[in-house]
């Protein structure tokens, strides 16, 4: 069936933060006299708040809640986003490109917080019709309830979306919710390759993604 929307995650796919999150986490680690390491930050990729400062909380054992944990790691972030936004070469071009073409929604892990800062940054607040926040869903990536939120929202069958993702959670996300998946992943954080294999396209960069691409999933 032809494509009918097109839901982009953040993370790794219109920021290329995954870099400042496994940073600020260290750092955050560090500070506590703990280390937090590149496996941990694979775990915690693409879930939500509440699951990831929940294993940050088992993980380091730092004496702190899971609310002042997030708390803590949301302000470093916006500190850091502050000082530069890392924008993924191409990836708000291609937002405008598809959303020219299809119906388009977001759908993040992420904190609420970032996730609009990062959106009045970009203007993209303007172009995608839903935003589904990770906050407001209790089961985050890899289950696919945020992605089938976004399609409750927009009204449109998973077998007629589409959903662009970099991470291995991500991924299994989108497949799970029913939908063609483009996997867009940072040379930074590969995808395994039992992931890589449920893709229905790998591209390298966010330059390569256009309407032709999503024209051919349908």
């Amino acid at each position: 069936m032809p494509i009918e929307a097109v839901i982009f995650d953040m993370d790794g796919i219109l920021v290329d933060s995954e870099v400042y999150w496994k940073a600020v986490r260290e750092d955050f680690a560090r500070d506590h006299g703990r280390e937090w390491t590149m496996d941990d930050h694979k775990r915690a990729m693409g879930r939500n708040t509440i699951e990831w400062a929940e294993q940050m909380a088992e993980r380091l054992q730092v004496g702190m809640s899971q609310e002042e944990i997030a708390s803590d790691i949301i302000g470093r972030m916006i500190a850091a986003y502050r000082a530069h936004m890392p924008y993924r070469p191409g990836a708000l071009e291609a937002v405008r490109t598809i959303a020219a073409r299809y119906r388009v929604g977001l759908a993040s892990g992420s904190p609420s917080r970032l996730i609009r800062h990062v959106l009045r940054e970009t203007g993209l607040d303007e172009v995608f019709e839903v935003t589904v926040f990770g906050d407001d869903i209790p089961n985050g990536k890899p289950a696919p309830d945020i992605y089938l939120e976004a399609l409750r929202q927009m009204g449109v069958s998973a077998d007629r979306a589409a959903g662009i993702e970099d991470s291995a959670n991500g991924v299994r996300s989108v497949k799970a919710a029913g939908m063609a998946v483009v996997a867009v992943p940072t040379a930074d954080f590969p995808l395994p390759p039992e992931v890589a294999a449920i893709a229905d396209r790998i591209l390298d960069g966010m330059e390569s993604l256009s309407v032709a691409v999503i024209e051919g999933l349908g």
